[in-house]
């Protein structure tokens, strides 16, 4: 038997609880394993309060990553006890996730802990550090360097945001933190960040081509902040986008692909080759402080529901975990 976080298609509305199951409930893989610590994503506080249209299958245990110890395996590449960690694959939307005590998954969704990295550490950074790696990683695969001026990090008080202004910083850049929550601005400073930008600057509608801003960009937030930040970005810069908390629609114009050369790199950090996952969590583990998991706020399965409408609510800052 396991606690698991469940939740049960009620009508139009979702209900979330928390049950105990029989292990035989657990289906989809050939690894059993022991979740140390999850993460609460803005993807997985859509799925717990309903606001999303987030889940496909019912009932569904959210949770979209987590890092524990292999119970037991029928897959030769992991043997019990082996520390392993899973990102994305459709777990926590089509497969049961990570707010529960177990969790069973199929052996090419998971890869080994990084040597000297703890399910903490790992969690701390989860699927919101590991898309903001793989937005600098994009930036850099498009020639973006830190002497062609400043980067902007939109939605910089959130999970991917904090963890993007960090290794941004990190790797030399001048890094500009947009975010509607100026009461957070000395801690992005902390981060990292250079300058605050208000989201007042970005929020407006944008002109098909503004004033040359910034040299590239890491959008969180897509929608019509996108649209201004790709009028405002500079000769042959480039933009991450992968979010869309400000919503899908990008309504903008050729103007800054064509006549500066921008481009806009988009960020799927849900079915990335084990290889190029390996190589991200590597670089996570020495680029962050070594006192990252330290800076992570830490709820209970029990607390996961209001944590989940606190998040959306703007109430919670940073990287938000889980420990069942």
């Amino acid at each position: 038997m396991f606690n698991a976080l469940v939740l049960e298609e009620a009508g139009k509305n979702t209900k979330a609880s928390l049950q105990r199951l029989p292990e035989s409930r657990l289906t989809h893989g050939d690894v059993l394993v022991k979740v140390d610590y999850s993460t609460l994503n803005y993807k997985d506080a859509l799925a717990i309060t309903g606001k999303g249209k987030i889940v496909r299958q019912w009932p569904m245990v959210p949770g979209i990553d987590y890092a524990g110890t292999v119970l037991s395996s029928d897959h030769p590449d992991y043997r019990i006890g082996d520390e392993v960690l899973l990102t994305g694959w459709g777990v926590g939307e089509q497969y049961w996730g990570g707010l529960a005590e177990k969790a069973s998954a199929r052996a090419e969704w998971l890869i080994p802990l990084p040597a000297g990295m703890s399910a903490k550490r790992a969690m701390a950074i989860g699927t919101a550090g590991f898309t903001a790696m793989l937005s600098l990683m994009a930036l850099e695969r498009a020639g973006i360097n830190p002497e062609q001026g400043p980067v902007l990090v939109t939605g910089a008080s959130g999970g991917v945001g904090s963890v993007a202004v960090q290794l941004l910083a990190k790797a030399g850049y001048e890094v500009h933190a947009a975010t509607g929550r100026p009461q957070h601005a000395d801690w992005l400073k902390q981060l990292g960040a250079a300058a605050i930008v208000e989201r007042a600057e970005l929020d407006g509608e944008p002109g098909p081509l503004e004033s040359q801003r910034w040299a590239g960009a890491v959008d969180t937030v897509g929608g019509r902040i996108l649209a201004r930040v790709l009028s405002q970005t500079r000769m042959y810069g480039a933009v991450a986008a992968c979010g869309l908390a400000g919503g899908v629609g990008l309504h903008t114009t050729v103007m800054p692909f064509i006549l500066r050369g921008v481009s806009l790199l988009g960020i799927n950090s849900v079915h990335i080759p084990k290889q190029q996952r390996i190589q991200a969590w590597e670089r996570l583990h020495n680029s962050l402080p070594l006192n990252f998991e330290e800076q992570v706020q830490v709820f209970t399965l029990e607390q996961s529901i209001q944590a989940a409408q606190d998040l959306l609510n703007g109430k919670l800052r940073g990287r938000v975990l889980i420990q069942p």
